[in-house]
């Protein structure tokens, strides 16, 4: 018996000492325990064992129906035959089954092979990898990240495409750089990024670049020449086209333009000069609905709180002067101060803040 529990026995038996002294004298046991603070039933309990012991203490129950060791062995054996050594229990029981013989149930399959730490994926194939979500980038200015992407363009020749490469910013969707080839390449990609960070003079360890994982992206050369740039690389994961919307947003504006050619691009002059046209577009004439309604290059060139603070005076006039026609605030013409890619999921915990 441990030291502990030799101490919890002592004290029970001076506790049935003092209760039968006060019951020689006359007292009533149940008047004895109300001033211990103990139940009549507990001290019947402790008199009637020779230990004082609780019995509960230790006590070990072993179900009726529970395998014994000889079962088991042999669920452990049938589980890593050739035949099921690559199976999970939930295949391996009704396969049993079909053979006429029954072993135990799913769930011991299951309790016996993690006893034996063989509670693994068993199939041949590769076990499922979970991929953490890219890191969380913010722009609160212009050429901070920048997402870029490779999209198709159909030529008149049906199966022959060209390929235009895309720089855009995050914080402003502006249109940094931009090339059409006839070829996907790593070193084509990365002689349009050294052209960028000439054109916007960025500095080493300004800007985050983020794309997919395709081989142009990934690439050795394009690579060794964002570590020449400063330039830090972030990628999506594999597969997962959400995690780079912006470019997949700009491709699909692209794409359902009036202009764009319903039966492809004659040559690479033609592809060349239609985005120019579009580029020039984009970024100096179309009213972007994510960041207020103001032109990719006017909020490139900090200029776009100027332009809403004027828009939200026009409004307050105009509140001010029929003041019956709102029902409640202005349209909201705030600047908008940060843009977020792949944000990270945030967690609420009271109610109080779940309702806020």
């Amino acid at each position: 018996m441990r030291r502990g529990q030799l101490t919890v026995v002592e004290d029970r038996v001076e506790i049935i000492s003092l209760i039968e002294e006060a019951q020689s004298t006359g007292a009533k046991q149940s008047a004895a325990c109300k001033v211990v603070g103990i139940s009549p039933k507990t001290i019947q309990r402790w008199q009637s064992q020779s230990n004082g012991q609780d019995g509960r203490i230790d006590v070990q129950h072993s179900p009726k129906n529970k395998l014994s060791d000889l079962e088991c062995r042999r669920v452990l054996q049938v589980a890593n035959e050739d035949k099921y050594a690559h199976l999970p229990p939930c295949k391996i029981v009704p396969m049993l089954a079909d053979e006429g013989r029954y072993l135990a149930s799913e769930a011991t399959f299951y309790r016996i092979l993690k006893a034996h730490k063989q509670l693994k994926h068993r199939e041949k194939s590769k076990p499922i990898r979970t991929i953490k979500k890219p890191r969380a980038l913010t722009a609160t200015a212009p050429n901070q990240v920048y997402t870029w992407d490779i999209s198709y363009l159909p030529t008149s020749i049906r199966g022959l495409y060209f390929y235009l490469y895309f720089v855009v910013d995050l914080y402003s969707r502006k249109v940094v750089g931009w090339q059409i080839h006839t070829e996907e390449s790593s070193a084509l990609a990365a002689d349009l990024m050294t052209d960028i960070c000439q054109r916007e003079n960025i500095k080493r360890g300004q800007v985050y670049l983020h794309s997919d994982n395709g081989s142009p992206m990934k690439g050795a050369t394009m690579l060794s020449t964002l570590q020449d740039l400063g330039v830090i690389p972030s990628f999506s994961r594999p597969s997962v086209s959400n995690d780079n919307p912006y470019s997949e947003s700009l491709f699909r504006t692209l794409k359902y333009r009036p202009e764009y050619p319903e039966k492809g691009f004659i040559d690479l002059s033609a592809a060349r000069a239609w985005m120019i046209d579009f580029v020039r577009w984009y970024n100096s004439e179309h009213l972007h609905s994510s960041i207020k309604f103001v032109t990719p290059e006017t909020r490139h060139m900090n200029k776009d709180g100027i332009l809403l603070q004027k828009r939200k005076s026009v409004y307050l006039k105009a509140q001010t002067k029929h003041p019956e026609r709102w029902s409640g605030d202005i349209r909201n013409w705030d600047q908008i101060k940060e843009v977020k890619l792949n944000p990270d999921k945030q967690k609420l915990g009271s109610k109080e803040e779940q309702a806020a």
